[in-house]
C-alpha cells in the first residue's frame, strides 16, 4: 500500500510538471542535456551524408556520431552569408539554443559548435518526433481534445520565442510534433535580424500574413525571464555567437513583446494572459 502511494505521488508530480512546462522536452531529456552537449563536441564521426533538396537551402550534413559504444545522429551546418536569396548563419543555431535554455523554453535539441571537414559549424542532436506540422495539416489530423489547451499554449510560446529571435522562417515543415503533442523546433540559421523590419514590429501578431498569430497565454516564468534580459546577460548566455548589434536587436524585440503582453493584461486581466 505504501509503495502504491509513493508511485501515485510521483505520477501526480510528473503530470503536474508536464502541465507546467508546456511543449518542452521531457524532464528525463532535460536532465541529460549537458551530457549530450559533451557527446556532440567529442564524439567521433563515423558516418556522413549531405542533405540536398529544395527545402534544405543550407545543404546541412547528417552525421552519425559514436562515443563509448553510444551512437546518435546529428545535423551539422556551416551556412554563412547569402544563400539562394536568404541570409544564413550557423552561429544563430547555437545562439537560439542557448537562449532557449535560459528562457526555459526547452524546445530546441542540444546544439554546439563542432568542426567537420576542417570547418566550424553548428551540430544539433537529431530530435526524435512523430510528425511534422505540415503532414499533420495535410492529413487533417486533429489534436485530441484533452491536449488542445496544451498544444495551443505551445504555439503561443513558440510565437513569442520566434518574435524574440526574429525568425520569419518558421513554417510547418520545421515544426516537429511528438506522439504526446509536444513541439520541438529545429532550424534557426535564419534568425537574429537587425534591420528596422525586425526591430520596429513583431513578426507574429494578429496581423500576420497567414492569419492571426497572437501570444494569447504565456508562462509567468518565461515572461519573468524575458524581463531579466539585458545586454551583459545575453552576452554571457550566447558568447561569441551574436554580435553587439544582434544583441541590441534582441532587446528591442523583447521590449515589443513585453508591451504586447502588457496591453493584453490591461484588456483581459493578468490571469487570462499569464499562467
Amino acid at each position: 500500500m505504501k509503495n502504491r502511494i509513493i508511485i501515485s505521488f510521483f505520477f501526480i508530480v510528473f503530470i503536474g510538471f508536464q502541465y507546467q512546462v508546456k511543449a518542452q522536452f521531457t524532464s528525463e531529456e532535460l536532465a541529460e542535456r549537458e551530457k549530450w552537449e559533451e557527446f556532440l563536441k567529442t564524439a567521433k564521426i563515423i558516418g556522413q551524408k549531405q542533405q540536398e533538396s529544395r527545402e534544405a537551402v543550407t545543404n546541412p550534413w547528417e552525421l552519425t556520431l559514436e562515443k563509448n559504444g553510444v551512437t546518435r545522429k546529428a545535423l551539422w551546418k556551416n551556412a554563412e552569408g547569402r544563400m539562394r536569396g536568404f541570409i544564413e548563419n550557423w552561429r544563430w543555431e547555437i545562439a537560439a539554443y542557448r537562449l532557449d535554455k535560459y528562457l526555459g523554453l526547452n524546445m530546441i535539441s542540444p546544439t554546439v559548435e563542432k568542426k567537420f571537414r576542417g570547418e566550424r559549424g553548428s551540430c544539433q542532436l537529431w530530435a526524435d518526433y512523430w510528425i511534422k506540422a505540415r503532414h499533420k495539416n495535410e492529413q487533417e489530423i486533429k489534436v485530441p481534445s484533452y491536449k488542445v489547451l496544451y498544444y495551443n499554449r505551445a504555439n503561443y510560446l513558440r510565437w513569442a520565442f520566434d518574435n524574440l529571435i526574429a525568425n520569419e522562417d518558421r513554417h510547418s515543415g520545421n515544426i516537429f510534433i511528438t506522439k504526446d503533442w509536444r513541439i520541438i523546433l529545429p532550424d534557426h540559421s535564419r534568425c537574429f535580424r537587425t534591420s528596422n523590419k525586425f526591430t520596429k514590429k513583431l513578426i507574429y501578431t494578429e496581423k500576420h500574413k497567414e492569419g492571426p498569430k497572437i501570444m494569447k497565454e504565456l508562462p509567468r516564468a518565461f515572461v519573468e525571464k524575458l524581463k531579466s534580459l539585458n545586454f551583459e546577460l545575453i552576452r554571457d548566455i550566447v558568447g561569441e555567437y551574436l554580435t553587439e548589434k544582434e544583441i541590441d536587436a534582441v532587446l528591442l524585440r523583447r521590449d515589443l513583446i513585453l508591451e504586447a503582453i502588457d496591453e493584453r493584461i490591461k484588456k483581459l486581466g493578468e490571469d487570462k494572459v499569464l499562467y
